[in-house]
């Protein structure tokens, strides 16, 4: 048997067995009438498909739909380049092929959209590990984007978890919204919190040291936050204004150490590429100088131990 009519018969024996399947469902016995696993031919119907499950109103047709656009968006731009899923992400937030309740849970599925293209629709932290778009208030009265995670974002990996920030501040920037900026206090709780998470909790495959954490926490510009996900409190910086818990987060340490911290200079890469197709980006120019500061890390000075 040939490869062809190999996978011709494998579609139709499905296609057969989810119409049996459907069927029973009509009878109205189960809690739902028709099969909720979606079936999905390319990476692009995963990736709807999984976002799909968050928000109905993003499958059947308007999936297609999407599921259209993004391989469009791969002929114009490439497999996997990083414009597209800035491009996903901007045109399912500004609601161009279904409505939502509010423009931040708009926001939310753009950005959502463009994580699970980034993790190619096969991992749950576009729906688990990143959990929502809090607004918060800057010193002068003006909202930024407080991105929440949890503990699952570690299947996406470091790049896949520090390039939906970069989709993150991509639409605060397309829609208006103010950089982060970060108090004294809320810099020096990165360096306890993720301190006291990889020494009490789970050692990080990637520590940064004191210096890149203060210099990543002050240029960052959106807020990483959380949801408390351990029992242990942070040792200190407790009581915080803008941020909601003194328990430490550990999606919030996993996608600062991990993710930004660890992978800066690949991100790095992408933003330049998705800079040179014409998309903004106009606050990621500081991890130019990261990478310069964890290169002394690496080379170890009289000061800094080599890491390796």
């Amino acid at each position: 048997m040939g490869t062809e009519t190999y996978f011709k018969e494998l579609v139709e024996g499905v296609n057969v067995e989810y119409a049996l399947a459907n069927l029973a469902r009509k009878k109205g016995l189960d809690p739902v009438s028709k099969v909720e696993i979606p079936l999905a031919m390319s990476m692009a119907e995963k990736c709807v498909g999984l976002i799909s499950t968050v928000y109905p109103q993003m499958g059947d047709e308007v999936g297609q739909k999407i599921t259209k656009r993004l391989l469009d968006l791969e002929k114009e731009y490439g497999q996997l380049d990083p414009c597209v899923p800035l491009k996903i992400a901007e045109e399912v937030a500004k609601e161009k092929f279904c409505k939502f309740e509010s423009l931040l849970q708009a926001i939310e599925a753009g950005l959502r959209i463009g994580f699970a293209y980034m993790t190619l629709g096969v991992v749950s932290s576009p729906i688990e590990g990143f959990t929502s778009i809090k607004l918060s208030k800057t010193k002068d009265g003006k909202e930024f984007f407080a991105v929440e995670y949890s503990g699952p974002v570690r299947s996406a990996g470091g790049t896949g978890a520090a390039y939906s920030l970069v989709i993150a501040d991509y639409l605060r920037e397309l829609f208006g919204y103010a950089k982060y900026d970060p108090t004294e206090s809320e810099v020096r709780r990165f360096i306890t919190e993720i301190t006291d998470y990889h020494e009490r909790i789970n050692n990080l495959q990637y520590f940064p040291t004191e210096d890149e954490m203060i210099f990543l926490a002050k240029n960052i510009p959106v807020q990483i936050s959380g949801e408390p996900s351990e029992d242990k409190e942070v040792s200190n910086y407790k009581d915080l204004p803008r941020i909601e818990t003194n328990f430490i987060r550990g999606g919030m340490c996993l996608v600062f150490a991990e993710g930004l911290a660890q992978k800066a200079a690949k991100i790095w890469r992408m933003v330049k590429t998705a800079r040179e197709k014409g998309f903004a980006l106009s606050d990621w120019s500081f991890l130019e100088g990261y990478i310069e500061l964890h290169k002394k890390r690496e080379k170890g000075t009289k000061d800094i131990v080599a890491t390796y």
